[in-house]
């Protein structure tokens, strides 16, 4: 229903039908936190919840963009970019920037954007915001708008140096290049990447605990710090180039919370890696287990869960049709995410959200998600 409902507001907005309907979705990541950042291996999958953006192209050098979402409606001049306080039409205005600074051809255009993935969740509606917009200035003509790491490298350097929030390159990755019914394993270091078929009798459940990430700058930053001493300490670029028996070997003479850093993450790369043989084989059993393996590791080792994501991953270990579950995303609050048996993913739903609502008092929103493919233009 989204896009009908988005080309509808667009006919009502410029009085004209939209020439091009783009989608960019959001994404879950199943394994792989915090690696990002250390040259490491994520899992992420594209989902089936996305940002849409109708638009017309047009002539001289202004934009006009209402977000159907927001109620809000934002003009700006390509040619007299300026930042402003950060909201939704700040990473499309960075976007806008990173192309010319890149000295590449933009297009000015009128449109609607709108979303249906939950905001602040934890499932990258911002990333989306900023594929989506890729294409939106740099039509889909150009050969370079369909290169999905041309797109996700300027939708990040967006976040980077306009939005101000120094993210990995994974969210916009797989927003730019998921594959319908896949996972998607990023190297983050070579920018490989490579897919695996996610078995047909398991789902994905996004688990909404409905607390928002708080202090999440200063405690990434703090972390992203201690890793960086690590690597440091062992003479090499990233946590990447450590492996655990070279950690086990050095563990007296590092700080103690600097060492289950480390073990966290160089045992997260592992499970990684382990979760892409596990589905490959159809193992959902394994799969899970290397969920549970990582929860616990970013509980303990990393310090970046909270009771609430602590009580929805039991609660959903505790049903029967549940094979893994674990915290997904920067942490702090926001998403838990699990793997389910598709035959009894209602009972799985039902039961997790009531369960959850008795011990924390908040109501949570569960998403029965499939992998999508990435972003598309569609011209109308």
């Amino acid at each position: 229903m989204l896009p009908d409902a988005l080309i509808q507001s667009f006919n009502q907005h410029f009085q004209q039908k939209p020439a091009l309907l783009i989608r960019a979705p959001g994404r879950v990541n199943l394994i792989g936190e915090h690696t990002d950042y250390n040259d490491g291996f994520v899992l992420p999958m594209a989902i089936d919840r996305a940002v849409w953006i109708a638009l017309q192209p047009l002539a001289g050098d202004t934009v006009t963009v209402y977000s159907f979402d927001f109620h809000q409606q934002e003009t700006f001049s390509l040619n007299h970019l300026s930042k402003g306080k950060v909201n939704w039409v700040e990473y499309i205005k960075g976007v806008a920037y990173e192309l010319m600074q890149a000295h590449l051809p933009i297009t000015a255009w009128q449109g609607v954007v709108a979303g249906d993935i939950p905001i602040g969740a934890g499932l990258s509606s911002s990333a989306a915001l900023e594929v989506a917009a890729v294409l939106a200035f740099h039509q889909p003509s150009r050969q370079s708008s369909r290169d999905p790491a041309f797109i996700a490298k300027l939708a990040q350097q967006a976040e980077n140096q306009w939005v101000g929030m120094n993210c990995g390159i994974m969210d916009q990755m797989i927003s730019a290049a998921g594959k319908k019914g896949s996972a998607m394993l990023l190297d983050c270091r070579s920018l490989e990447i490579s897919y695996v078929h996610i078995p047909s009798h398991a789902l994905i459940v996004v688990m909404d605990t409905a607390t928002r990430r708080e202090l999440v700058d200063s405690a990434y930053n703090e972390r992203r710090t201690q890793c960086q001493q690590v690597a440091e300490f062992f003479g090499v670029k990233a946590l990447r180039d450590v492996s655990l028996a070279q950690l086990e070997s050095q563990k007296d003479r590092l700080e103690p919370i600097a060492y289950r850093r480390a073990r966290h993450v160089i045992t997260e790369n592992q499970r990684t890696l382990e979760a892409v043989e596990a589905l490959a084989q159809g193992d959902c059993s394994k799969m899970g287990n290397l969920m549970m393996q990582s929860h616990l590791s970013l509980r303990d080792d990393y310090e970046v869960s909270r009771p609430e994501l602590d009580w929805i991953v039991e609660i959903a270990l505790n049903h029967s049709a549940c094979y893994g579950a674990r915290m997904t995303g920067a942490g702090f609050g926001g998403c838990a995410v699990a793997l389910v048996q598709a035959d009894h993913v209602d009972s799985f739903v039902s039961t997790v959200t009531e369960e959850y609502c008795k011990r924390s008092g908040l109501q949570p929103s569960l998403y029965v998600c499939s992998p999508a493919a990435g972003t598309e233009a569609i011209l109308l």
